[in-house]
């Protein structure tokens, strides 16, 4: 218990500096009234945490791999993640517009039921002493697993859209990247110590049971609008559009016609591919080749968390008081030293010195995107009604990137004795180069966008 305090106590730190840092910052007026100020951390709070857990329940499945041993190779893991990537992604064309449709707080509720369920499940088959191949029935479990996980990153952006204006959504998107961040610390940093000192089902255990507590949590707490909170709703300064709510078709072909979501879009597909290429394989390299005695490999969930709360609170608070709620410009300075630090790391990936906190650096970066684009931008482009489906496509294009990344580096990374070499992964950071530089000149087409009612963005 102390060393889990120990290792948490920078995050706490951490978060304090950022809450001084944000109160202190220029306010922008909107005329909410402190009651309102106070109840809408009240109905976000939940909904975060809640997120940061069904990270949890994800990524756990990468903590568990380097246990299983010889029952899971590279090839085999990714293969898994790749099956359960592409149902996150896909999913998103049903629970895109089921969100928009119950909203937020039934479509997050529905998420965390069903990842619980799934983690139980996958717990079970760890325990039971399955000789078995692992493959298909992790593939179906994980499957199952993401497609409720798909939820979760609709549900929080479509609750909270109703409760921010687009002048402080870039706040907004902060949070996201604080929240994002310490989900990936509970899964990682957590999840090791469950696995270091518990027999390995519980890593999927653990999820499963806070996921419950955590959604009679949501059910008490969560309001889907101030409205409903007893609060007068506001118009949000989004491209909503007045009138009656147009079907689900109207609605997808409206979105994939809008070539500001398209373009968020395809630079989100580079996110996913970039953010679990470093996220996914770092410590998977660094202990195959034997490079897993250093600070960064033993608190990689404690630095990730820390690195997405900078990226995060960096380009949420730069996005609304320096650019003017534009989210292409911070976009574009992120991946721009996304490409250099991936060049970087192409020639110095075998020196321990360089690789943990090159990649530390790299993941600041591509988590601060991802919070910008698919927790601010979408809501700004999408508006308070088509939000369900303007995130879907946008977060449905990440995991598309994150399992083409899965399937490429199947194909590509060594495995069995070959992947001792270091000399042999070469391929693994040189694969970041063009889906970088790709990135960068999609978010310069982005640079001018902003949102406008009835438009989507000019």
């Amino acid at each position: 218990m102390l060393l889990w305090l120990e290792k948490l106590a920078p995050i706490l730190l951490l978060l304090v500096a950022v809450a001084l840092v944000i109160s202190r910052l220029p306010k922008v007026e909107l005329g909410h009234s402190p009651a309102y100020l106070r109840r809408r951390i009240l109905n976000w709070l939940p909904l975060g945490i809640t997120y940061a857990f069904l990270y949890m329940g994800r990524y756990n499945l990468t903590v568990a791999k380097d246990v299983f041993g010889g029952r899971m190779d590279n090839n085999d893991f990714a293969y898994i993640f790749a099956v359960g990537t592409w149902v996150y992604g896909i999913a998103f064309v049903l629970n895109g517009p089921l969100t928009d449709r119950f909203g937020g707080k039934k479509a997050l509720i529905t998420g965390a039921v069903g990842s619980l369920l799934a983690n139980l499940g996958m717990g079970y088959f760890t325990a039971s002493g399955y000789e078995g191949d692992l493959v298909p029935v992790f593939s179906v479990l994980y499957g199952v697993n993401m497609y409720f996980q798909s939820f979760g990153a609709v549900a929080i952006v479509k609750a909270n859209a109703p409760w921010f204006h687009v002048r402080e959504r870039g706040t907004f998107g902060a949070i996201f990247g604080i929240l994002i961040s310490l989900g990936i610390y509970f899964a990682y940093d957590w999840g090791k110590a469950i696995s270091d000192n518990f027999a390995l089902e519980y890593v999927f255990y653990v999820p499963a049971v806070i996921l419950t507590v955590m959604t009679g949590v949501v059910v008490a707490m969560v309001k889907d609008s101030p409205g409903e909170a007893g609060f007068t709703d506001f118009d949000t300064g989004d491209a909503t559009e007045d009138g009656p709510a147009l079907g689900v078709v109207d609605v997808f072909k409206k979105m994939l016609s809008n070539p500001v979501i398209l373009t968020i879009a395809f630079i989100e597909f580079c996110s996913g591919f970039l953010r679990q290429a470093i996220m996914q394989w770092y410590r998977t390299f660094a202990k195959q080749v034997g490079m897993n005695d250093d600070f960064v490999y033993e608190n990689w969930g404690m630095l990730l968390c820390i690195a997405g709360i900078l990226g995060g609170l960096f380009a949420g608070v730069i996005s609304d008081h320096l650019f003017h709620s534009r989210r292409g410009p911070v976009s574009g300075f992120l991946y721009g030293a996304m490409l250099v630090g991936a060049v970087i790391l192409t020639f110095t990936y075998s020196n321990p010195l360089i690789l943990g906190p090159l990649v530390v650096f790299m993941s600041m970066c591509v988590i601060g995107v991802h919070g910008m684009l698919s927790g601010t931008a979408s809501m700004d482009f999408g508006g308070r009604k088509n939000t369900g489906v303007a995130v879907g496509i946008i977060d449905g294009f990440v995991y598309a990137g994150t399992g083409f990344m899965s399937v490429t580096y199947g194909m590509i990374l060594p495995t069995k004795d070959a992947a001792k070499v270091v000399a042999n992964w070469w391929a693994w950071p040189v694969a970041m180069i063009p889906v970088a530089l790709v990135g960068l000149l999609l978010c310069s087409r982005i640079w001018h966008a902003t949102a406008r009612k009835g438009g989507g963005g000019h």
